[in-house]
């Protein structure tokens, strides 16, 4: 077992103080938007064994088949398959979707055929892999997640008697789901001039009345966004899609090509290793409307909220349907839980303190905001810490 020293990553949308007071620091008064744990290149978590730190991506590419075991290794290759962060929005981030694998690699092998460099502003594939990921919530955490079917979307902008959208609900009422979500998003995201800047304004001041009017529902999360993002026509397209709030404990998974944006919270998230991004708005990076269009999922409906039972071993496991990540959480007891040790995990405790003894008798304590590194070799690892919450990340074999 390996106790992690990990990153902080300071992105302009991060909250001051989440992060600090789950870690028991001092706040700079600087935006602090995301811990992460794990073996990504941009910020691997260092370990100590006797010889000093060491990164866990070096750890792992010296003897793979030890920390990863010959299985995981099989299947995933010769590298850490997730990436675990905690991440603290104290502002809205940008629209977006995720390539499925199909669609990175292509985009990946054209942008390097093409020369694009891979520091470039306007590129879009920095990696060949696809980018599911899954959000868990720490306290209330509010977002957007997938389009609402068509004629939803359609009553919610009429709600708001701004004439100019008048064209645009027509078209959401009218045509065919995936032609009118196609369309309607194509539309608002290649919106330039004046014209453009007053349908913005309006909107966003038509948001704002509604927020007033009702301070608990759904448009207080899109006034805040445009009030982030003046002039920005990602406050229409935002408006394409559902408005969520989770209550700690619950979650979403985002597959390939869900449109979606974090609007504010603090929540667990994991993801396949990928920082393969399309944005749609609410961002002053590139946006690609093309290329965003031609991986988005055109699909409206509810985003389904992941709440968990609790099983016979005490797991809380949040059900997806890919490989790379399996996300569970234990709220440990008097009764002592055991984990397998067949794959490389990542414990984090975000309540409490919790104990782990390994299968040689080596004890590991994590406090608040602390997190291990189990090898696949460690054996079989066993919890306790009355009333402590433990996140569990590994991979399913």
């Amino acid at each position: 077992m390996d106790r992690l020293a990990n990153t902080v990553r300071p992105y302009a949308w991060g909250s001051a103080t989440a992060i600090p007071e789950l870690l028991g620091q001092q706040a700079t008064g600087e935006p602090q938007a995301e811990l992460w744990m794990g073996a990504h290149p941009g910020a691997p978590s260092r370990v100590d064994r006797g010889d000093g730190p060491q990164s866990l991506a070096e750890l792992i590419a010296a003897d793979p088949q030890r920390e990863l075991g010959a299985e995981a290794v099989g299947k995933f290759g010769p590298e850490l398959p997730f990436l675990l962060k905690v991440l603290a929005a104290g502002k809205p981030l940008s629209i977006q979707a995720h390539p499925d694998l199909d669609q990175a690699r292509a985009g990946y092998a054209d942008e390097e055929a093409r020369g694009i460099p891979a520091d470039a502003p306007h590129r879009n594939y920095k990696d060949a892999n696809h980018k599911p990921e899954l959000v868990c919530a720490l306290d209330e955490f509010e977002g957007l997640c997938g389009f609402r079917p068509p004629a939803e979307s359609a009553a919610l902008l009429e709600s708001l008697g701004v004439p100019a959208l008048t064209p645009l609900i027509e078209l959401l009422r009218n045509k065919p789901e995936a032609e009118a979500l196609g369309t309607a998003l194509a539309t608002v995201l290649s919106m330039t001039g004046e014209q453009a800047a007053e349908t913005v304004a309006r909107t966003a001041a038509a948001v704002e009345l509604a927020a007033a009017a009702d301070p608990e529902g759904q448009f207080g999360g899109y006034a805040r966004a445009a009030r982030e993002f003046p002039g920005d026509t990602g406050l229409l397209a935002a408006l394409l899609l559902n408005h969520v709030r989770l209550q700690p404990g619950e979650a979403l998974y985002l597959g390939a090509g869900v449109p979606h944006a974090y609007l504010r919270g603090v929540g667990i998230e994991i993801l396949a290793n990928s920082d393969n991004v399309l944005r749609g708005g609410f961002t002053p990076k590139h946006v690609d409307v093309p290329e965003l269009l031609r991986v988005v999922r055109l699909q409206g409906g509810r985003p389904e909220i992941l709440r968990p039972p609790v099983s016979d071993d005490g797991e809380q496991l949040y059900p997806v349907p890919i490989d790379e990540f399996r996300l569970s959480r234990y709220r440990l007891g008097a009764e002592p839980r055991t984990l397998g040790g067949d794959a490389p995990q990542i414990l984090l405790c975000t309540d409490g303190t919790a104990e782990l003894t390994a299968a040689d008798g080596s004890t590991l304590t994590l406090a608040r905001g602390e997190s291990a590194f189990l090898p696949a070799t460690a054996g079989p690892t066993t919890l306790t810490g009355d009333g402590a919450l433990l996140f569990r990340a590994t991979v399913t074999l």
